[in-house]
């Protein structure tokens, strides 16, 4: 897997850490819904990432 997509995906679920964070600060369920599915999408695709990583591709 790409140095690149890793990153991509890092970012990810650093970005839904801080909305899931604002959203608890704030109160707003909405943003700490968005902010854990975007953490959830960001482990599945570095769940790949690995996978791809342990096949050797």
């Amino acid at each position: 897997m790409s140095l690149g997509d890793k990153a991509k995906h890092a970012a990810e679920d650093a970005k839904g850490h801080v909305k899931e964070g604002v959203g608890d600060v704030t109160d707003d369920k909405k943003l700490q819904a968005e902010g854990k599915a975007e953490q959830a999408s960001a482990s599945v695709k570095q769940a790949g990432d690995d996978v791809k990583d342990a096949a050797g591709h």
